[in-house]
């Protein structure tokens, strides 16, 4: 009797069931189509906008626009993705299956980093002490981007349209310094060297021209001839003389109006403009007071390691003598920029020869190792990752500082080259190239708290691949680690509390056994690039939580080379859905 009472009161339901499943079937498959019109539709928008992000999906046809970045540009954009950012309103991320999901939420992430780009007016400061607009476009002309007449030709019509984009961009930074929306002042000594490294007396010396110094013998002569006139043209009456206007508007104008202030919260809607740099670079909304605190903890948890170093040496002294001695002693330093490439193509052949041990799937793609370019060489970190696309005709690169080789410590070389090319940034980076089947807003989107955390990551790795030789090499990977917790502390202090330059200055030089030209470049890095520098250690800090959980809950069970394939089998994403995926792959495993 109770069975059938309890029938009765669940026929109604039961008999709505199918039509139920059938609506919420269909209901989710509209979601579903809705999501993908949208952003197929947003990055043909995109694509047309920034011209050069179709070649870096592996497209074939070469490039032959500049993206255009007026006030009129940033706000035609603004307007498009506000609509596209309303219309994933009505999307539910639960009707969609877990991968579309994945791919729903970052790319909401990124309409509202478009946003929040526009509304803070970030675009105004188009530069930072690391990087800047000018010496990208100087990377157009890396010769493995020629091969036919039509990458001469695209490449041509970039050059006519490059001094219009360069007035573009003054009248950006001219409408900054009008409202207060610069960089700060005191980052400015030095950094007109790389304009004026693209302005010379004969056209043929310039960077701009060297694709033309040697042209294909596939080409007729006619054809090479007219390649050169043009260039000729394009460059001595229009590239070299926006370069001119460029740095008279610097050393004249932006440089002397700069702001004397230091931290992003003292810009004009600071506060919502520094907070936006966090979420964007963290992917998480952490507060500047807890990103601080994590910061200061990490800070005397590596001082502990460090000190157990210093013991096993058997130092005769303080921290800070046994910094001075490391930043002094010339056995830490390379004599030639030959031996210091050479000593970091050793240790990246090192590292790969034990990646099987770690990896179950790496890359096709190989990379190299070659110098940081001359011109921007003295205000550039110590080395860089440099990646090149799928059907590029060269492999990646990892850029290695030689200007002033007395500033560049070699104890700290092996950790530089996990960092930096493998495990670190290349595979990352050669192993997203081989991701097709994702979405390609998702496939060519770098996340830094993702990248600089795993590549930070892969720097603790190299204890358990063996990499580092001798006491000093693990004092330098601990002095790398020490580095990026200090900038927790320097970035929120710089930016949030108030710090000046000096205190930024003594609290990275007294933590690390950096170099001071690297502690005086990398300060003024933070003070120009507001929360970028949080990223490396929030994102390790997290792949550390994961590994730690799935250790604990998998026991005997656990695989590092599963672990570290399905992390980077997930390509950039946020810290977020990096949390969550790493989960549910745990709980897959534990059935």
């Amino acid at each position: 009797m109770i069975q059938n009472a309890l029938y009765r009161s669940l026929r109604p339901v039961l008999l709505a069931l199918p039509l139920a499943l059938t609506s919420l079937t269909a209901s989710a498959a509209e979601d579903s189509e809705a999501f993908r019109s949208l952003y197929e539709q947003e990055w043909e928008f995109r694509t047309a906008e920034f011209p050069g992000l179709a070649r870096a999906d592996g497209g074939s046809e070469p490039v032959d626009r500049l993206t255009r970045v007026s006030e009129a540009d940033q706000e035609r954009r603004y307007t498009y993705w506000k609509g596209i950012r309303e219309a994933l309103d009505a999307i539910s991320c639960e009707r969609l299956s877990r991968e579309e999901c994945i791919n729903f939420r970052m790319f909401r992430r990124q309409m509202d980093e478009y946003i929040d780009g526009y509304e803070t007016r970030a675009y105004l400061i188009p530069f930072n002490s690391d990087w800047a607009f000018w010496v990208g476009w100087g990377r157009m002309s890396e010769p493995s981007n020629f091969s036919r007449a039509v990458d001469y030709e695209a490449y041509l019509a970039r050059l006519e349209q490059l001094p219009q984009v360069m007035d573009e961009y003054i009248g950006l930074m001219r409408t900054g310094l009008e409202i207060g929306m610069t960089q700060p002042r005191v980052i400015m000594d030095g950094r007109d060297v790389s304009i004026r490294a693209q302005i010379v007396d004969a056209v043929e010396d310039s960077g701009f021209y060297r694709p033309f110094r040697r042209l294909p013998d596939s080409l007729s002569e006619a054809t090479r001839d007219d390649f050169q006139r043009r260039a000729r043209a394009a460059i001595g009456d229009g590239v070299i003389p926006a370069y001119r206007a460029l740095l008279a508007f610097f050393t004249e104008e932006y440089a002397p109006g700069a702001r004397a202030s230091l931290g992003a919260t003292d810009l004009p809607g600071g506060e919502a403009f520094y907070q936006a740099q966090i979420r964007r670079y963290v992917t998480e909304d952490l507060t500047p007071k807890e990103i601080h605190d994590i910061g200061l903890s990490e800070v005397a948890r590596i001082r502990a390691e460090m000190d157990q170093i210093i013991n096993q040496v058997e130092f005769d002294g303080s921290f800070e003598a046994f910094l001075e001695f490391l930043r002094t002693d010339e056995q830490f330093y390379a004599d030639t920029p030959k031996e210091l490439l050479a000593l970091a193509s050793y240790y990246a052949k090192k590292v790969d020869g034990r990646l099987p041990s770690m990896f179950g799937k790496l890359p096709r793609q190989p990379y190299g190792v070659a110098p940081v370019p001359e011109e921007i060489a003295p205000f550039f970190t110590a080395g860089r990752y440099v990646g090149a696309q799928a059907d590029a005709r060269r492999g990646g690169y990892y850029w290695v500082n030689t200007h002033q080789l007395e500033s560049r410590t070699l104890y700290t070389l092996p950790a530089l080259t996990l960092h930096e090319a493998a495990p670190g940034h290349h595979l990352q980076n050669a192993l997203a190239l081989e991701q097709n089947e994702q979405p390609p807003f998702r496939r060519n989107n770098y996340i830094s708290a993702y990248g600089e955390g795993w590549a930070l990551y892969a720097e603790k790795l190299g204890v358990e691949m063996d990499i580092y030789e001798t006491p000093y090499e693990d004092f330098g990977r601990l002095t790398y680690e020490m580095w990026r917790a200090c900038r927790l502390v320097i970035d929120t202090g710089v930016h949030a509390f108030g710090w000046s330059r000096q205190q930024a200055l003594d609290y990275l030089a007294g933590n690390t056994a950096l170099s001071m030209h690297e502690v005086t470049t990398e300060v003024d890095r933070y003070i120009s690039w507001p929360a970028q520098a949080l990223s490396y250690k929030l994102g390790e800090y997290a792949i550390w939580e994961l590994r730690r959980d799935a250790e604990a809950r998998l026991g005997d069970d656990f695989d590092l080379r599963d672990f570290h394939d399905f992390i980077l089998g997930l390509g950039s994403v946020p810290l977020d859905v990096l949390r969550d995926e790493v989960g549910h792959w745990v709980g897959e495993q534990e059935v």
